[in-house]
């Protein structure tokens, strides 16, 4: 039904029909003009059992709004049927400031369920009418569960003014003491914290620790002072919340700027609080000894650590970490990392590997050869990240002795980052002929990090080998030190009779980014290469170089017979907007594979243009439902980029 076809008569009497299909066009024309004359037959409707009725009479009311909808929803409250009392509440608390006057009489109801529903409904009324009925409510109601939702509103509310009454209430019933201290806290106003503030030495102690946690979490540094004098005289819970909301309030190196003697105290209650069983209070105690702890803190923080599950209590686990390694490297640490309770010594391993400090590396050192495997490999990872040239002969006795293949690749990490160790250069170079394939790898890479013009003219002596695994190696080491520079190499590696050598050289051009064009009279032989894999290299490097000159082969690699090629190249015709092969990409459509049809289709969305456009239209009734949805979305990019 349009409003611009029906009187508000002829929706009156549609309201009343027994078509639910009229009646629910009815209501929504009703709630589009605003008729107010509606508002008692929409109201009627909400009892509707059809939910399509039910809602467009919800629609209706919302757009009325209004004193007269208020009136007629308010009865509704009253009803036996869950459903509808709470589509009129929902109603009700988006409507009900527009006539805060018309509910003020249900507060005095004898229903006190029913004055419950109005004091939550006030609660969504940004009035402060709304606040000074609650306020009377709260002191005055002679049911405790309407005086508990009367604060629970004031909450919502969050006006500074229901400060007052919300302070009064304090004296009621401990659940309604719980709803005012979460009250205060919604009211972040100076009056409300020093409510609290006042309220906490009058409060039974499971306020006193609602109380606490609200402070906490308002983070006004005036309520330190108060807090430290909580601290004596109260049951070990509470003290722990405390510590908590000092922790929160004076977060990070705050807390060391307290006063020595007041760190010493706060000190003590922090390690105390390690023990308790909520992990958010220990979570705060682990981050104040970050920040003051002294070296007895991390005992107890190693005693936590210890007996935590690094899986179920990550977090946890991860800030001991932290917080040993803020603290620093110390005796109780060393002691760990001397214990025979390897879960200890890895604790302080991980802690250390955080300390930036070359003190621990001795004793990780002389903890290898005595320890598992696994705390092997943590061992020699961590005094390569922290070693310097002094522990070259560690390193050397792990190449000589021993067999494990992560703690080899340890070793080469630490080998590749020692550019000025003396004879670094022959270690790692000697361990490119390892039986391990990971080892060998690792070598690698620590010889190219190393940068070495001495491993340059052995890598080029290297390249003569017989074994095609140690001339790729060489291709692929004197691509990563200057393409340039051993040029010869890598162009006769261009020809090597070993597809995975050729390969290797085409990517090491990839090396040079746009600059690799000039030796494009080199490299475009390979695009009839034998082996598919050199084939994909090459146009990945086409692709790379991206200029008007590469495109034209981009297109030939098209017809390849290969399929994984000529993905490649529609890939980096798509990435390089390439207009002119939009004709060739739209006639491969008809013959291709879904694969390569997805790909074509993203490559013309890239692509852009009336071409590719009118193609992708034409793809939109195509009888895979899939490559339907592919073209449109690559339609819509096409659009996008015109906005």
């Amino acid at each position: 039904m349009e409003n611009s076809q029906y009187s508000a008569a002829q929706i009156l009497e549609a309201l009343q029909s027994g078509d639910n299909d009229v009646v629910r066009s009815a209501a929504f024309s009703a709630g589009d003009m605003g008729l107010k004359e509606a508002v008692p037959l929409l109201c009627e409707r909400i009892k509707s059992e059809n939910i399509g009725v039910q809602e467009a009479a919800e629609y209706g009311l919302r757009k009325i709004r209004g004193a007269q909808s208020i009136v007629e929803l308010l009865p509704l409250l009253r009803s036996d049927e869950a459903p509808v009392r709470n589509v009129a509440m929902d109603i009700l608390r988006e409507i009900g400031v527009d006539s805060i006057e018309s509910m003020q009489p249900y507060l005095r109801d004898d229903d006190p369920d029913l004055r419950i529903f109005i004091a939550d409904i006030l609660g969504y009324c940004l009035s402060h009418q709304s606040a000074l009925l609650l306020g009377d409510a709260l002191l005055k109601d002679p049911e405790v569960n309407v005086r508990y939702q009367a604060a629970v509103s004031l909450g919502n509310l969050a006006f500074p003014e229901s400060v007052n009454d919300l302070c009064q209430a304090m004296h009621d019933e401990e659940w309604v003491q719980f709803a005012v201290v979460e009250a205060l806290a919604k009211i972040k106003d100076p009056s409300a914290i020093n409510a609290l503030v006042q309220l906490l030495p009058q409060s039974s102690m499971l306020v006193s620790s609602a109380i606490i946690d609200a402070l906490g979490g308002l983070g006004d540094i005036k309520t330190i002072p108060l807090l430290f004098n909580s601290l004596e005289n109260v049951s070990v819970v509470l003290r722990h919340k405390i510590v908590k909301a000092i922790v929160q309030i004076l977060s990070g190196r705050s807390l060391s700027l307290l006063a020595a003697k007041s760190q010493e105290r706060l000190r003590a209650y922090l390690l105390d609080a390690l023990s308790d069983n909520d992990e958010e209070i220990q979570m705060a105690a682990l981050q104040g000894l970050s920040a003051i702890g002294k070296e007895e803190a991390s005992s107890a923080i190693l005693d936590l650590a210890t007996g935590l599950d690094p899986e179920r209590k990550a977090e946890l686990y991860e800030a001991a970490i932290r917080a040993i390694a803020s603290i620093g490297y110390n005796d109780i640490v060393r002691d760990a990392l001397r214990s025979e309770d390897e879960s200890r010594t890895m604790i302080a391993m991980e802690a250390c590997q955080l300390m930036d400090d070359h003190r621990p590396v001795e004793e990780i050192k002389n903890l290898f050869w005595r320890v598992s495997r696994e705390l092997q490999r943590a061992a020699v990872a961590e005094v390569a990240q922290l070693g310097s040239c002094d522990d070259m002969p560690f390193f050397l006795s792990i190449i000589d002795e021993c067999d494990d293949a992560e703690v080899l690749k340890s070793a080469l990490v630490f080998f590749g980052n020692q550019h000025t160790c003396p004879d670094v250069e022959d270690v790692v170079f000697s361990q490119l002929d390892h039986r391990y394939v990971d080892v060998k790898e690792m070598a690698l890479e620590a010889c190219i990090n190393l940068h070495s013009a001495n491993l340059n003219a052995r890598f080029k002596e290297r390249f003569r080998s017989d074994d095609a695994m140690q001339r790729m190696m060489a291709v692929y080491a004197l691509g990563r030190y200057s393409v340039t520079e051993n040029l010869t190499e890598i162009t006769e590696a261009l020809e090597d009779e070993d597809p995975a050598i050729r390969r290797v050289a085409v990517e090491a051009f990839l090396n040079l980014g746009g600059v690799a064009e000039r030796y494009l009279p080199r490299l475009l032989p390979r695009l009839f290469d034998e082996d598919k894999d050199v084939r994909v290299a090459l146009v990945d490097l086409l692709g790379q170089i991206g200029t008007s000159a590469v495109m034209p082969h981009l297109v030939t690699a098209l017809r390849d017979e290969n399929e994984w090629v000529r993905i490649r190249a529609i890939e980096a015709l798509g990435v390089n907007k390439n207009a002119e092969a939009v004709p060739t990409l739209a006639q491969m459509l008809e013959h291709a594979s879904p694969m390569v049809a997805f790909k074509i289709i993203e490559a013309l969305g890239r692509i852009g243009g009336n071409v590719a456009f009118s193609v992708l239209l034409g793809m939109m009734d195509h009888e895979d439902p899939e490559i339907q949805h592919a073209a449109a979305d690559a339609v819509a990019a096409i659009q996008a980029e015109q906005e």
